[in-house]
């Protein structure tokens, strides 16, 4: 079995050839996109954290640069330790040149220089004055009295300065653009904006607007934009901003990779992560059918419960990790992953569980809760049958600190299932005639719920 999802291969001459999520066609339509406005703008792919951004543009950035175009990869995230924006951008055009553009980039960094200096030295000493002692400080503020006249002056001259520069600027970045892309727009992704500091994801988006803003370039932001809003309010300062109308000032066309069909995508891990092997592995029982009751569960949940792509591969990497602490020894596997699918998404409930702080009754009542608006009659039995399970193996667990059972109850000699459903109609029958069967199978769901909680948390050594 795997312990992570390794990063997609994607090779060269067929990017999307691993592409589990048959997302070829959405580059074909971002293509067309932008070959049809190649004069430049800003694309804003928005979608949220886990959902195959990242994998996506870079395989459409090969696909790009295989259909003739000039493309740059910029992670954002990687590189806000930086505080000069403008410098990364530069960084990453400067990579396009060859000797036929060499001086013309060189105009591009003169002029942008200009743009990103300095002129006010004075402000800065004033902001460190509070390291500074008693008489240093004295004759810093004398300093900065004598020349406020002067620093409205600098203010003025290097505003006139900086608008003549950016107009210059941009005719060089114009002509550098023209020659290096030819007929075809650069494409100059920048990805993870979302996540970085919130000062520098505004200067990025800032710069972008106002000094990249030339034909012959299109920006793609790859980007959760309800997060980047969040950012845009960290750093003004507030959350009355209109973050929605903020980003819109720099965003021209915005685009949401559709929802990948959850079912393809689910066989893929389970190949991916050697639980059909596992299965195999494992002592002969109803192997087959528990496998096939563990997929359709967990199809369920990711389906229902819109899970991230990534949020996906996190259940199936610790359930792998989990699962080979079981070596071949018993495991019950839906009940397995219902209980890492809780500890991921309602950890409250799945402390209950490992400190026994409910009654089986409760139990039932919190995991339907879970599970009322989403349950349909195509998968209820194998929900029922994993809920009968969970509840049996807790009840091992809780009839240990409470002495009695709360499940069951002995009447006469015979049992007496006591729990029920909140479902309606002849299921809470079903429920009892689940319960009688896996208590005949007992050598098998001997085992206390701790044992899994246990697994689970990783708290006995794997078995190599």
């Amino acid at each position: 079995m795997i312990l992570k999802h390794r990063e997609l291969d994607i090779p060269p001459e067929n990017p999307f050839a691993n592409c589990k999520l048959k997302r070829y066609r959405y580059a074909q339509a971002l293509t067309d996109i932008v070959t049809n406005y190649s004069d430049g703008f800003v694309l804003a792919i928005n979608n949220e954290w886990g959902t195959g951004k990242t994998t996506f543009v870079k395989m459409w950035k090969q696909y790009l640069h295989n259909q003739g175009f000039e493309t740059l990869y910029f992670n954002a995230w990687e590189n806000d330790f930086e505080n000069g924006a403008l410098a990364a951008l530069m960084a990453e055009l400067s990579t396009l040149q060859d000797e036929s553009t060499k001086e013309i980039f060189k105009k591009v960094l003169k002029t942008g220089a200009k743009l990103a200096k300095s002129a006010i030295p004075i402000l800065l000493k004033a902001a460190a004055a509070k390291y500074l002692d008693k008489d240093e400080l004295k004759d810093l503020l004398a300093e900065v009295t004598d020349s406020a006249n002067e620093l409205l002056h600098i203010q003025i001259e290097e505003y006139t300065t900086k608008k003549k520069g950016l107009v210059e600027f941009k005719e060089s970045l114009s002509t550098y653009i023209r020659e290096t892309s030819g007929e075809k727009p650069i494409v100059f992704i920048i990805d993870e904006l979302d996540r970085c500091r919130p000062d520098y994801a505004v200067e990025v988006l800032e710069k972008v607007k106002h000094f990249f803003d030339v034909p012959g370039i299109v920006f793609v932001l790859s980007i959760d934009k309800t997060q980047l809003g969040h950012a845009v309010r960290g750093h003004y300062g507030s959350e009355k901003i209109a973050a929605e109308e903020y980003l819109r000032r720099f965003i021209d066309i915005e685009y949401s990779i559709p929802e990948p069909e959850i079912t393809e995508w689910v066989e893929y891990l389970f190949e991916y992560f050697g639980f059909l092997e596992f299965y195999e592995n494992i002592p002969k029982r109803n192997s087959q059918e528990e496998y096939d009751a563990f997929r359709k569960i967990l199809k369920y949940l990711f389906i229902k419960q819109r899970l991230s792509l990534r949020m996906h591969e996190k259940i199936f990497a610790q359930a792998s990790i989990a699962f080979k602490t079981f070596g071949r020894s018993q495991v019950i596997p839906a009940v397995f992953i219902f209980l890492i699918y809780i500890k991921t998404y309602h950890e409250e409930l799945y402390k209950s569980i490992r400190n026994v702080e409910l009654t089986p009754q409760q139990l039932l009542d919190s995991i339907e809760e879970l599970l009322k608006n989403f349950i349909s009659d195509d998968v209820r039995h194998h929900f029922l049958n994993m809920e009968a399970q969970l509840i049996t193996l807790y009840d091992n667990t809780f009839i240990r600190k409470t002495q009695k059972s709360g499940i069951y109850k002995s009447e006469g000699g015979e049992i007496k299932y006591i729990v029920k459903t909140r479902f309606e109609g002849p299921v809470n029958y079903k429920l009892h005639d689940l319960l009688k069967h896996i208590n005949e199978r007992s050598e098998y769901f001997s085992t206390p719920i701790e044992y899994l909680i246990g697994k689970i948390d990783l708290t006995e050594r794997i078995k190599l």
